[in-house]
């Protein structure tokens, strides 16, 4: 999540955590750790993300991490009209990050 501009409060300070907290631009996303989770592979059409995160700026965002992080989806105006890219983070979770356009 550094890579993606976020700030990271975990809890307790040493491991095993609990929880992490990450901020960003005003957005705060908290995560739960779960033992044993394992994450489940999911198929559907027209693809699968795991979190959607809709913010300001998006497109600045993107050049900002393009070179830093695994790219799964590059930037694009999809037919409903927001800009979004995808991100596959370190655990295989995809993450959206997309905007509406203000001119639409």
């Amino acid at each position: 999540m550094k890579h993606l501009g976020f700030a990271v409060s975990p809890f307790p300070q040493n491991k095993p955590y609990v929880y992490a907290s990450l901020q960003r631009d005003g957005v705060e996303i908290m995560l739960l750790r779960t033992e044993g989770y394992q994450k489940p592979e999911i198929s559907r059409p027209g693809g699968a993300w795991d979190a959607y995160i809709r913010m300001r700026s998006v497109r600045q965002f993107y050049e900002s991490v393009r070179q830093k992080v695994s790219i799964h989806l590059e930037l694009v105006k999809q037919s409903y009209g927001d800009w979004e890219f995808e991100v596959r983070d370190p655990n295989g979770y995809i993450l959206v990050f997309g905007e509406i356009p203000d001119d639409e």
